[in-house]
């Protein structure tokens, strides 16, 4: 294994950084003004446009996706330290280069299972940035860490499926420029194989019958940065049979294959969430005494950011090597490696923020920092994706069947 970063990667990494210090990082606040002044908490930033447009002129855009023909055709490896740097900025980085949730991964469904007629209609906006989308699978009636449990109907009459469901916890379905969802519900509720009764359908936001609730608040806020979490409920919404994506019973696969490397991109921005943590302690740290001597003097604190500077390191190289095994033999070939990463990646770096706040005292609680944001979406990584613990029971099962 060799990461050492190769010629186009470092360039993408030098324009990127360059784009984060000149660009995003003075954005912060003006969309924090910007967004006081909506007049729907919901509406995106006027100065979110201006980072898309500059991102998109000086080609950091779509570097997700590995398809060339679709975005910047980036191996794993070559994207894993691009999505580090965006995360840095979770809240407007990833956003400002098309490369945030959940549209990256639907346009990787779209790309890897959509017709040619759903790749014309909703992909292609997509890509272009003009429009965003939800990915509708969480219910609050049933433990959707197994997605087998979840009980949304997807019943076909004629030429058309009627669904039926609630789901909740749908990101960014309350931004009104969300224009489809793909939902994840059952066509074969009774089929023998709990593997094969879930479909995908596409289902425009406009459609009779679907209904945006509620926004539904994270550790007691709402995060307006990503569009919001919604409760949207299905009453016997219609959409046409062609908005199946792939097959009837392919659900369940197709969302297997989606949070692949959806779980790698969000690793790395939560190790670039750690960077920016680690940053702020020691700018933190040799501004400020207490108790006769500055903080970076403390051995406690000292004690802190040696620790978050080892495990950051650690992480990196355990995704690194993720992202390779994915390159090279493939999501399946990399299954422990990636429920590794899921498990260490979310835990660790919540532990670093958290000595950050700490560090910071009630400004580390306050706005006037970006730690409770960062810590805030950290902490909910645990649950994104699968919890850890699935990732822990699985990982387990395979180490265990190895001596059966």
């Amino acid at each position: 294994m060799d990461f050492a970063f190769d010629a186009r990667t470092e360039e993408l990494r030098g324009k990127l950084l360059a784009f984060m210090d000149e660009y995003v990082y003075p954005a912060e606040a003006v969309a924090e003004e910007q967004r006081a002044r909506l007049a729907s908490p919901w509406d995106t930033p006027a100065v979110v446009g201006e980072l898309k447009a500059e991102a998109r002129r000086q080609g950091l855009w779509n570097l997700f996706l590995p398809d060339s023909e679709y975005g910047a055709g980036l191996t794993n490896l070559q994207y894993a330290p691009l999505a580090e740097i965006t995360g840095r900025s979770p809240h407007l980085a990833p956003t400002a280069t098309n490369c945030a949730a959940p549209d990256t991964g639907n346009m990787e469904v779209l790309t890897q299972f959509g017709d040619e007629q759903q790749k014309k209609q909703w992909l292609q906006p997509l890509l272009a940035g003009e429009i965003r989308s939800a990915f509708a699978m969480t219910e609050p009636e049933v433990a959707s860490s197994d997605a087998t449990n979840i009980t949304t109907r997807i019943e076909r009459e004629g030429d058309e499926y009627v669904i039926t469901g609630r789901k909740w916890y749908i990101s960014g379905a309350m931004n009104p420029d969300c224009r489809i969802f793909i939902v994840m519900g059952k066509t074969d509720p009774d089929g023998a194989d709990i593997r094969r009764q879930q479909s995908m359908v596409l289902v425009p936001r406009d459609t009779p019958g679907v209904e945006i609730r509620r926004a539904m608040q994270v550790y007691g806020y709402e995060d307006h940065s990503h569009g919001g979490h919604a409760e949207v409920v299905f009453d016997r919404a219609r959409v046409p049979v062609s908005n199946l994506i792939g097959e009837e019973g392919g659900g369940f696969a197709i969302a297997q294959a989606r949070l692949g490397p959806g779980r790698i991109h969000h690793c790395m921005r939560l190790i670039g969430m750690a960077e920016r943590a680690i940053e702020l302690m020691c700018r933190r740290a040799v501004s400020r005494t207490a108790f006769g001597k500055p903080l970076a003097q403390q051995g406690v604190v000292q004690n802190w950011i040696a620790d978050a500077r080892v495990a950051v390191e650690q992480l990196r190289l355990l995704v690194l090597k993720t992202a390779w095994m994915m390159d090279t033999v493939g999501n399946r070939g990399a299954h422990t490696e990636i429920q590794a990463i899921k498990i260490a990646t979310p835990r660790t770096v919540v532990d670093i923020l958290d000595k950050a706040v700490q560090l910071h005292g009630a400004g580390g609680v306050s706005q006037d920092f970006p730690l409770a944001e960062l810590w805030t979406s950290a902490r909910t990584l645990k649950l994104a994706d699968g919890p850890d613990e699935v990732h822990q029971r699985s990982l387990a099962r395979r180490e265990i069947k190895q001596y059966l």
